[in-house]
């Protein structure tokens, strides 16, 4: 998406200018800091990106696209200290950096002033607005459960995980989505349409991730392929591998996680996920969700040159290589 550098710096612009006090130190400087590590900025996009789509300045939206990207970065900030991550974006995380307990203060205080942000909306749409936030700062606390409940689960369904990536990552697409269509006073219909565009993109996105992590190229992919593997996650991948394996190959899925030999694993793996089709079977789910995503976005009553930058950004996601 040729626009894309604009408005990340746009929004990057505007974290900036975000008035956040020096004092005590030890509380704002570590969210000063975090805020800009940088990061694509999608979500906040997303919402400058569902205002103009009804007609609005993107201008209208900034102070609820930097309450979504706070909200979403303090969301990072505690999943980093859950799974004592040393790094974020190649940054050392704030409880590293600093230590547990600043990064759970200072997460704290992002949630609070992404609230600031987003009541910074006229007063007739802020009941709506903050439903709509506040709805999906529970679902992602959701999402973020059931993972971590799935760690030590045996049983997870294909069902139950694309439900988690729902919760965890899609929503807050199409909230940011929807927060825009509010801002710009779109109509039910329509705020109903965005919003499922948002999160059946999300869906597309997480398990082309999924796919990405075992069968990217690692000079593109930017991570150490086959991290999921590693640590024995219940991607997508491994779910439909289990589904459709049989008792045999099951049982080698089972050996395989606890293989000390990491070169070997992610190898065998894989040839086990190509004996099964597996990669392909993700695909074709992948594509039924972008699929199902364009669709929302074609029934939404507005011009279609409005919807150009939104499609080049579905695009632009979806485009990586597999």
């Amino acid at each position: 998406m040729t626009e894309l550098k604009d408005y990340t710096a746009y929004i990057d612009k505007s974290l900036n200018e975000l008035n956040f006090p020096s004092k005590p130190s030890e509380l704002y400087d570590p969210i000063r800091y975090f805020l800009n590590i940088g990061g694509k900025r999608i979500r906040p996009i997303l919402t400058l990106l569902g205002a103009e789509l009804f007609g609005c300045d993107k201008g209208s939206a900034i102070s609820q696209a930097l309450s979504i990207e706070v909200f979403h970065n303090f969301t990072l900030v505690h999943d980093d200290i859950m799974d004592e991550a040393p790094l974020r974006r190649n940054q050392a995380t704030i409880h590293q950096k600093w230590n547990t307990n600043v990064g759970i203060l200072s997460g704290d205080v992002m949630i609070i002033k992404a609230y600031q942000l987003l009541c910074q909306i006229s007063a007739e749409k802020l009941p709506e607005a903050l439903e709509v936030f506040s709805k999906t700062a529970v679902e992602v606390c959701e999402g973020q459960q059931m993972d971590m409940d799935f760690e030590s689960r045996h049983d997870v369904t294909i069902a139950e995980y694309v439900e988690m990536i729902r919760l965890k990552t899609s929503v807050l697409l199409g909230a940011a989505l929807s927060i825009g269509a509010i801002v710009a006073n779109a109509s039910e219909k329509d705020k109903k349409n965005i919003y499922a565009f948002g999160q059946n993109i999300g869906i597309a996105f997480q398990i082309q991730d999924d796919i990405l992590d075992l069968y990217a190229d690692p000079l593109k992919f930017g991570k150490q392929v086959g991290g999921d593997v590693i640590a024995n996650k219940k991607t997508i991948l491994y779910l439909t591998a289990l589904t459709d394996a049989t008792k045999e190959q099951r049982e080698i899925l089972k050996q395989l996680d606890n293989e000390k030999n990491i070169e070997l694993k992610i190898k065998r793996t894989r040839q086990l996920f190509d004996q099964l089709k597996v990669k392909e079977s993700c695909k074709e789910r992948m594509q039924s969700y972008y699929s199902q995503a364009k669709e929302n976005l074609s029934e939404i009553e507005v011009p279609e040159n409005n919807k150009r930058k939104l499609l080049e950004l579905a695009s632009y996601l979806m485009d990586r290589e597999i």
